[in-house]
């Protein structure tokens, strides 16, 4: 309970320095890949995190990362409107599956694994606006295309967040589509 009440705590307060950071265009962040809002390293090959910042790009292709997916809306908190040719600049591939917070869809989530699957020899960067969407779809992933167990797979999902009543019945939906 402990843990999940300070994970909590570190979300509000990420949430609160990158919007202090985007509004006030003060770089309060860092420019560190491990700065990068609820950034997880997640294998040698993928990483995750909310949405960073235009300087941030930077540490993630330096990092080694050739592709970053966005699966936030372009309206999303914090989102950066020319995300797509910043990424490119920096000389990363850049595929954006804008996916409803309230609304995941079984596209998304298969378009997400086609992706994926076709880029299995690169360093991938996944994002979203909090790391939410994101966590969950990689758990969705782990489970379903690299046969992880469920309990070795929820330990990431888990250090992002506990998936609320919506995504929960999402997850689960997807499973059973897939079995």
């Amino acid at each position: 309970m402990m843990n999940m009440f300070n994970n909590i705590i570190q979300n509000i307060s990420g949430f609160i320095k990158l919007s202090v950071n985007n509004i006030l265009r003060i770089n309060i962040m860092g420019n560190n890949i491990e700065d990068i809002y609820n950034y997880l390293k997640i294998s040698n090959s993928i990483a995750t995190s909310g949405q960073p910042t235009k300087e941030q790009f930077s540490a993630i292709q330096q990092a080694g990362y050739q592709l970053v997916v966005n699966l936030a809306l372009p309206e999303s908190t914090n989102a950066l409107p020319d995300e797509k040719q910043i990424v490119e600049a920096e000389g990363m591939q850049y595929v954006h599956i804008p996916v409803v917070w309230e609304k995941p869809t079984i596209e998304n989530v298969n378009e997400f694994f086609s992706v994926m699957e076709a880029n299995t020899d690169k360093k991938v960067f996944v994002h979203c606006a909090a790391n939410m969407r994101v966590s969950a779809f990689i758990y969705l992933y782990h489970r379903l295309h690299e046969s992880i167990s469920e309990e070795e797979a929820k330990k990431d999902l888990q250090k992002i967040w506990v998936p609320n009543e919506n995504w929960q019945k999402f997850m689960n939906q997807v499973i059973e589509n897939y079995r």
